[in-house]
């Protein structure tokens, strides 16, 4: 599957979703890492007006989550979040995007650890987030 399919398939895996309702999009994708952005609006707003710290905590983790499925044999294997930090570094005010990275740290065969960098439009540091995955047997 080339990298148009693949995100196309990734992005519509996200409908009837919290992904879906957030707005959130893929937008790139390669060997161990997954890019993705969210709207900040409405939605994802805290009442300052500015992207709630919860919003971003979210795209993390869906692109974590995202990224650590497509990196196994999903006919097999199934990756579910074992736990999530967030460091929330600079806000993000509403009518902007907030864009993100996933970068694998460790893909092993019962976790995974993944490291998720959010930023804004002008490619300052918004968030940095750390996820740890479980890979999990699908049963029979």
């Amino acid at each position: 599957m080339d990298k148009k399919q693949l995100l196309a398939a990734i992005n519509e895996r996200q409908k009837n979703t919290m992904s879906e309702f957030l707005g959130i999009e893929f937008t790139d994708v390669g060997e161990g890492f997954l890019e993705g952005k969210m709207p900040v609006n409405e939605k994802t707003i805290q009442p300052a007006g500015i992207l709630h710290g919860g919003a971003s905590v979210v795209l993390a983790e869906t692109l974590g989550s995202v990224a650590a499925n497509f990196s196994v044999d999903m006919s097999k294997f199934y990756c579910v979040g074992l736990e999530i930090n967030a460091n929330h570094i600079r806000s993000v005010p509403k009518g902007n995007w907030v864009y993100g990275r996933a970068t694998a740290l460790h893909l092993g065969k019962t976790t995974q650890v993944w490291e998720i960098r959010l930023h804004n439009e002008e490619g300052k540091t918004t968030c940095i987030s750390r996820l740890t995955m479980a890979v999990l047997e699908k049963k029979k």
